[in-house]
């Protein structure tokens, strides 16, 4: 249930509704004691809105006032984000980490790059064995057994949006700086994190001579 809209008037009407009757009560909007009333109501009405606020920023999903108070309970913010993250890329982190639960599995990693905003899958590798290695398959030593991937789009662009980005904000970035930075700190000690990009390939993209697709500066594929 959304909390309760209240007006100056409506607290106007609740005080009226408590005093007294008689003639030196009165009711009507034009008596001096309605008036004095009705400059008291406008407080109760900000401390009313500022109170149904709190239940929507109180929460790290649609927090904005109390995003540095959540930062500084979830030991943010940090390098990760770089000098001047936005506060859509804040508050990701803030959600990520609040609902880290902890875990090495690889739904894990996933819900938890989900949070941050990415969509990734990963990617388990395995030394090369005599019976089960076929044909093509890479010929991995036994550190292949410590090493897996996180497999992701080579740039996830975050477009600004209404009611969660702030002034000064981009209206759009991309990168894997923070994807890389908190997934390398939650990570099994004793294993080795790779991360894979993948291009989308159109087909009037520009390859170089290797089939390569040649890429801008933002990450995309060069396509005439």
């Amino acid at each position: 249930m959304a909390a309760p809209v209240l007006l100056a008037q409506n607290f106007l009407s609740a005080i009226q509704s408590l005093l007294p009757r008689g003639l030196v009560w009165p009711r009507d909007p034009d008596a001096v004691q309605t008036k004095t009333l009705m400059g008291l109501a406008p407080t109760y009405e900000r401390n009313t809105s500022r109170a149904n606020y709190l239940l929507v920023d109180a929460f790290p999903a649609t927090t904005n006032e109390l995003l540095p108070e959540w930062e500084e309970t979830l030991g943010l913010p940090d390098p990760c984000a770089g000098a001047a993250p936005t506060v859509q890329q804040r508050r990701a982190q803030v959600v990520a980490r609040f609902a880290n639960s902890g875990g090495q599995s690889a739904a894990y990693f996933i819900q938890f790059a989900a949070h941050l905003g990415y969509t990734v899958t990963v990617q388990n590798y395995g030394p090369a064995l005599a019976g089960q290695a076929r044909c093509g398959d890479a010929c991995n030593g036994a550190p292949w057994a410590s090493a897996w991937a996180i497999v992701a789009p080579l740039s996830t662009v975050t477009y600004a949006r209404a009611g969660q980005s702030a002034a000064g904000d981009p209206l759009a970035s991309w990168g894997n700086a923070v994807l890389q930075c908190e997934l390398n700190t939650l990570k099994p000690a004793h294993t080795v994190l790779l991360f894979q990009y993948q291009v989308e390939i159109f087909d009037n993209s520009v390859v170089d001579d290797f089939g390569h697709p040649l890429m801008t500066d933002t990450g995309m594929p060069v396509i005439l």
